[in-house]
């Protein structure tokens, strides 16, 4: 039996107690939302907007210009939705293929750099310190994985920070890595919330989608807990770093 209320209290309690855990939200300030439209992002932005009500949001949604006009529905979609929860929102547009053509470099690169910048720049001007990205437990697996790939040392092995500060005054924090995929969409269905969805995600030209798609469902049917092993690999390696190994 699908649940809704039990869903969506152990999504809660989940993200609660890594956040305290982490140490990565105080009740007070404003906080930037990277807002893509996508179903993690906007889980992410549900979740702040019922559960800690006392922050001020602020959406961020760059649109990359690589989807055409699926990206301008998907800016629309973003758009209607802040106006409609009375979220302050943050936009632009910027044509990524272009600069990654005029500088010959990969798309992707370009494309996490200038959002990088983007939120940056937004939390200067309103003067916030937190930035806070929808990347949650399969995100996590897929990139070590990556890195395994390309070839890594240990640092590699600890996957995407749970907390990174990028100035004396600004840190990006990630309190979805908490959470599956499949709880966040679990989550979406319960509270019939609305996404936009990104077709380039299915693409498996990308390394991280063969991965997803092709390399992980592999391996699990050899070892099924693959991810829950990797994962202790990355705990191992953050606590190594902390000591200084």
């Amino acid at each position: 039996m699908f649940n809704r209320k039990k869903i969506t209290l152990n999504f809660w309690n989940k993200i609660d107690k890594f956040i305290k855990e982490n140490n990565l939200i105080k009740e007070k300030g404003n906080i930037i939302i990277a807002l893509s439209g996508g179903p993690d992002s906007m889980a992410l932005l549900h979740y702040f907007l019922k559960k800690r009500k006392k922050i001020k949001l602020i959406a961020c949604h760059l649109n990359h210009s690589i989807r055409g006009k699926k990206a301008d529905k998907d800016a629309d979609f973003v758009r209607k939705y802040c106006q409609k929860e009375n979220i302050k929102l943050v936009e632009k547009k910027i044509d990524v293929p272009s600069i990654a053509k005029k500088n010959n470099q990969n798309i992707e690169h370009i494309a996490r750099k200038k959002r990088y910048e983007f939120l940056i720049n937004t939390a200067i001007k309103e003067k916030s310190k937190l930035i806070c990205t929808a990347h949650h437990l399969d995100d996590n697996v897929e990139t070590i994985l990556l890195n395994l790939l390309r070839g890594t040392n240990i640092k590699g092995l600890k996957g995407i920070p749970i907390k990174r500060k990028i100035s004396n005054s600004i840190s990006i924090i990630r309190p979805m890595l908490s959470v599956t995929k499949k709880e966040i969409f679990d989550y979406l269905k319960a509270n019939e919330i609305k996404y936009r969805l990104d077709h380039t995600n299915e693409d498996e030209k990308y390394t991280r989608n063969w991965i997803r798609k092709k390399l992980l469902p592999m391996i699990e049917k050899k070892q099924p807990k693959f991810k829950e092993h990797l994962l202790n690999i990355s705990k191992y390696s953050h606590f190594q770093t902390r000591i200084g190994n």
